[in-house]
């Protein structure tokens, strides 16, 4: 088993953190990639936060009411794998991307 700790993302240009309003989780609960894990409020909006890995919820950094900024600890996961997770897809490209090799011509 592994450690992973979820930081606060940046959820918005510009915002430095977020406000816990809810865990829709707690410690010792099993979850899966994209499992809602509790909502935050910026001040611009509030924000479902899913899980980036799948595995058992072994600490919430922060409690409800609590003032989290942006790249602190929010969830610590235990994991079975070392694989990096990310909230969402990301689609694969069928073909790696042709690279052009320009030349510029001096006279």
């Amino acid at each position: 088993m592994t450690e992973f700790v979820f930081r606060l993302p940046d959820l918005a240009e510009g915002l430095e953190d977020a406000e816990i309003v809810e865990w829709r989780v707690k410690e010792g609960d099993r979850v899966e990639l994209n499992q809602l894990l509790g909502e935050v409020q910026t001040s611009k909006a509030a924000v479902e936060i899913p899980s980036p890995r799948r595995g058992l919820v072994k600490t919430l950094h922060a409690l409800p009411g609590d003032l989290v900024r942006v790249g602190e600890p929010l969830v610590t996961f235990e994991v079975e794998d070392s694989q990096p997770g990310v909230v969402g897809r990301v689609p694969q490209e069928a073909k790696p991307a042709r690279r052009v090799h320009l030349r510029i011509r001096r006279d």
